[in-house]
């Protein structure tokens, strides 16, 4: 059966980084859908119904009234709504829908790998975590070309500040050697990932972004280090 169509208001337009912004679509009234933390919507313009795209939410469950989708200038979407979306247009939305969902258990640790815009969907685990007071550990490995690319870092950073179970690390791909960044340099690895485990069998790993780089994450984590094929969950973005 084919899922129902909500026409939403776009009640705000964030600037994230110069290609990527958050959009935050409005639910009509007395509008109150279930779903998890996680998932996705498809959008598409009202004057192009044939055209749909899929976006992870960067909101999470608890934020009511309201769904946030941050968009990178990639496609025919992605560069429309990055480029002329503004408040008061509006977006038609398909219900949540996936299972790229956050195991909240307390004695489980979330390991997030990220690269780019597909961090995206983990500041909606994080933000659930933290609000909810949750004993579950997470942790983001976030690679990014050089300090200019990285999404939602103050929101990260103020995140792992109020939940001790929270920890945010980048690293960058791309810098020059005379930049000044004392943070982590060069690609995601599995030493950098096993670094961060303590109890192997109650981690589960999550991959959110293109095509390669969740591939290359599966590698690390499948291949190098050994880890059976259920406790990874991933979200590939074409």
């Amino acid at each position: 059966m084919a899922r129902e169509a909500t026409e939403m208001l776009i009640a705000a337009v964030t600037p994230e980084l110069p290609d990527t912004k958050t959009i935050r679509l409005e639910w009509p009234e007395r509008f109150d859908p279930d779903f998890k933390t996680g998932q996705f919507i498809t959008v598409f313009w009202p004057d192009a119904p044939g055209y749909k795209r899929a976006y992870s939410l960067s909101s999470c469950a608890l934020d009511r009234g309201f769904y946030e989708v941050t968009i990178k200038r990639e496609g025919r979407m992605g560069t429309r709504i990055v480029d002329w979306a503004k408040p008061g247009d509006k977006l038609g939305v398909l219900p949540p829908a996936g299972k790229f969902l956050p195991v909240y258990e307390p004695d489980k640790h979330l390991v997030c790998l990220a690269g780019g815009s597909g961090v995206t969907p983990f500041r909606g685990f994080v933000r659930e975590a933290t609000r909810r007071q949750l004993e579950t550990k997470i942790t983001v490995l976030y690679s990014v070309r050089t300090t200019n690319d990285i999404i939602f870092e103050h929101e990260f950073r103020e995140l792992a500040q109020q939940n001790t179970n929270v920890n945010f690390y980048v690293t960058c791909t791309r810098l020059h050697e005379e930049d000044c960044w004392t943070g982590r340099r060069g690609r995601i690895t599995a030493d950098w990932v096993r670094e961060q485990v303590h109890d192997m069998s109650n981690t589960i790993f999550y991959a959110c972004g293109p095509n390669p780089l969740v591939e290359f994450a599966e590698d690390i984590v499948l291949r190098e280090l050994g880890v059976p094929k259920p406790q990874m969950k991933t979200e590939k973005w074409g």
